[in-house]
């Protein structure tokens, strides 16, 4: 083991040998639109109450929608949807190529926006934020979740991959 310090490349290059899903969390930006951010640094927190958290960047545009509207979604992405996972990565999201991604957004009655045609769709209610380094660790309370076949959209050593039998 190196008693160098540790560069952010190296840092990066060591949890990316931990696998993980793709989600993107959703928040309504304006009313009817949707703001949309790729992030895998999702995991429960505690089961009673249901906790969630996912970490986000101080300079991301979902930062303050999401400390504003204090309600957001979790959309867990299906093997076949690395376009949208790249689409929702970009901090502009321009409406013409939303259409052309075919995203489709079904709204819950507290006004989440959660994404069609996913894995897995989680509604949440701004639960606690605590800031750590140049991100902001969101808690959120699981309102409820819907489960839909098929297989997740994995991301591991800086590559998106597929689960195989």
């Amino acid at each position: 083991m190196s008693s160098a310090p540790l560069t952010s490349l190296d840092f990066r290059r060591a949890l990316g040998q931990f696998a993980t899903g793709v989600t993107v969390v959703t928040v309504e930006s304006t009313p009817g639109r949707v703001h949309g951010m790729t992030a895998n640094s999702f995991t429960s927190v505690s089961l009673d109450p249901p906790l969630i958290s996912v970490c986000v960047d101080q300079r991301a545009h979902l930062l303050p929608l999401l400390q504003e509207k204090r309600v957001f979604g979790i959309n867990v992405l299906k093997e076949e949807q690395q376009k949208l996972s790249d689409f929702f990565s970009c901090a502009e999201q321009p409406e013409s190529e939303e259409a052309s991604l075919n995203v489709h957004f079904r709204w819950t009655p507290e006004n989440i926006p959660l994404m069609e045609n996913v894995l897995c769709q989680v509604a949440c209610r701004l639960h606690t934020t605590h800031v750590a380094g140049d991100h902001t660790i969101v808690v959120g309370e699981v309102l409820y979740a819907q489960l839909y076949p098929g297989q997740p959209l994995l991301f591991f050593r800086g590559r998106y991959t597929r689960l195989t039998p």
